[in-house]
């Protein structure tokens, strides 16, 4: 595994950035960002390579991929904060970059990959398992008639009224065994064996060739890769799903949004279309100034890479909201043109503000008692979240210069400790992180697959429950349930108690468990938990959502 110390490529990326898959750690197909120190990429560019001289002091090597907290000790220098944007594990691919410059930090059983790396199970189906406890049984017994058998014919031979013509020779008692084992044989079935095999393998091609699961867009087909298991897809009966890309296409479209307590966004199958949001903004409307703001917001706040191409410019995000949010902005004429690593460029006037997005759980608890709009937004938020849209809350704050020094220098602070540093960081970013002015949300669609219900549905019939993890609010997770054929019939709480369902406790009810995060926290306590699991046991569905 590399720490990141430095990486160049003047050509494609002269801020020290360079862009990794994750595929083969966390299954992500979106390319992540990674930054370099732009201390010692600013040595680097000079030619002092050979001059570099110092040290990194790094924690103990443990299995936590998004985890890693280091200090690079430079000659000369200021102690410098090496974090997981400057670490490319090993299994990453480097991509649209030439080259890189790094120190190697963990290797061997060390890395990061290793670490995670456990010895894979023999996976053996239930037939499989019964089959051969019933071969060992049998064989157990095969080996018991020989042994008896064998003692038997020792003694026929040596009876005294039995006349021999010939002179006795002496028996060889293994050998004996060996021959009854010979004569036995058949009572241990050698062809069940082959049977079952042949059987599997010849279900595994009718998988392989079954259209029902053929995706004709890419032209692929159902792969088993095994074929110990196939007589265990008809005795599933729990089955754990995400929601996003697994669900859903995990294409976002920015649909609507609403800023200063009007909505904006039509309900079509197109992407964000709305003259009236420009209208207002030109037309000098009493929200003009919230729009302005809310648009350049949408600009800045986030970690997307803007690429040209020509006059045009693509933009390369790890999160498909992101790129969604800044591509809307783009089409209303707030265009994001250029990242460095401290700053961002765009298309409108540069403003000393900070701004943030996020769920509404955690915007809410930051807003200035000032802030205005709030219950507007939070009604047009469960309208969002009723029609199965992605919802983030939009909000600014402004800051002097001496505020922003005086935080900037605590940040420096917490970033080169070693100890508890993501703990100080947190601290430090609820220092700033206070008293928003609101400016409204977004709503971004993020559509179902291809046939999506009809399975659910299908899977349902089957008897095989269903448990979902997403992060949208509650409202937009019962509108996607009941989008997915009536999943969710009724919705309960931890807090009901479970004396409510009587003697139906334990047994399968015609009824959905729909949980939040907060509330899960506290029912995976270890004095409710079972409570909690014979809850969710007792029920057809259970949704865990923001």
């Amino acid at each position: 595994m590399f720490s990141l110390v430095t990486f160049l490529n003047n050509v494609i990326e002269p801020q020290s950035m360079c862009y990794v898959a994750t595929a083969n750690l966390d299954g992500e197909t979106n390319l992540k960002i990674r930054q370099a120190s732009l201390e010692v990429a600013g040595i680097i560019k000079e030619g002092q390579l050979v001059n570099l001289d110092g040290k990194i002091e790094c924690e103990e090597p443990d299995r936590q991929f998004n985890n890693f907290v280091g200090t690079l000790y430079l000659r000369g220098k200021s102690p410098i904060s090496v974090g997981p944007d400057q670490m490319l594990l090993r299994g990453t691919q480097l991509k649209n970059t030439q080259w890189i410059i790094g120190v190697v930090i963990y290797t061997g059983f060390e890395t990061k990959l290793m670490q995670n790396s456990v010895k894979s199970p023999l996976k053996r189906s239930q037939v499989e398992k019964v089959t051969n406890m019933q071969i060992l049984i049998l064989l157990l017994l095969l080996f018991g008639i020989s042994a008896v058998s064998c003692v038997g014919a020792t003694i026929w031979n040596k009876i005294p009224w039995y006349v021999s013509l010939h002179r006795i020779t002496p028996h060889n008692h293994v050998f004996d065994i060996l021959v009854f084992i010979i004569l036995y044989h058949n009572l241990v079935p050698i062809s069940l064996l082959l049977t079952l095999e042949t059987v599997k393998f010849i279900q595994a091609q009718f998988i392989n060739w079954d259209e029902d699961m053929h995706y004709e867009q890419n032209d692929l087909y159902a792969m088993a890769r095994t074929s110990n298991l196939n007589e265990e897809l008809g005795q599933v009966k729990y089955l754990f799903s995400d929601k996003t890309g697994t669900l859903t296409c995990n294409t976002m479209a920015f649909k609507k949004c609403t800023i200063a307590g009007i909505i904006y966004g039509r309900a079509s199958f197109c992407e964000f279309n709305d003259p009236k949001l420009l209208e207002n903004f030109e037309d000098g409307h009493p929200s003009s100034e919230y729009i302005k703001e809310f648009l350049t917001l949408l600009c800045v706040c986030h970690t997307v890479i803007p690429e040209r191409c020509g006059n045009d410019i693509l933009y390369q995000a790890s999160s498909p909201d992101e790129a969604a949010l800044v591509k809307g902005a783009k089409k209303l004429g707030f265009v994001f043109t250029t990242r460095t690593p401290y700053s961002v460029t765009i298309e409108v006037v540069r403003h000393l503000r900070l701004y943030c997005k996020g769920a509404d759980t955690v915007i809410y608890e930051r807003l200035s008692k000032d802030s205005l709009f709030v219950e507007d937004t939070l009604k047009h938020l469960e309208i969002f979240a009723t029609e199965g849209l992605r919802t983030l809350c939009i909000a600014y704050t402004d800051l002097t210069e001496t505020e922003y020094q005086d935080w900037l220098q605590e940040y420096k602070k917490a970033s080169a400790i070693s100890q508890n540093r993501i703990q100080r960081l947190e601290e430090c970013y609820e220092i700033i992180e206070k008293e928003f002015l609101l400016l409204g949300a977004t709503a971004i669609e993020d559509r179902l697959q291809a046939n999506v219900p009809e399975t659910i549905s299908t899977l349902l019939k089957a008897n095989i429950k269903i448990w979902v993890l997403t992060g949208d609010k509650q409202e937009t997770a019962v509108n996607i349930g009941n989008t997915c054929k009536e999943i969710f019939i009724k919705t309960l709480s931890i807090n009901h108690n479970c004396g409510d369902l009587g003697n139906l406790l334990g047994k399968e009810n015609d009824l959905a468990l729909i949980i939040d995060g907060e509330t899960l926290k506290y029912a995976l306590r270890f004095e409710i938990q079972k409570k909690f699991l014979d809850l969710a046991l007792s029920c057809r569905a259970v949704l865990c959502c923001r």
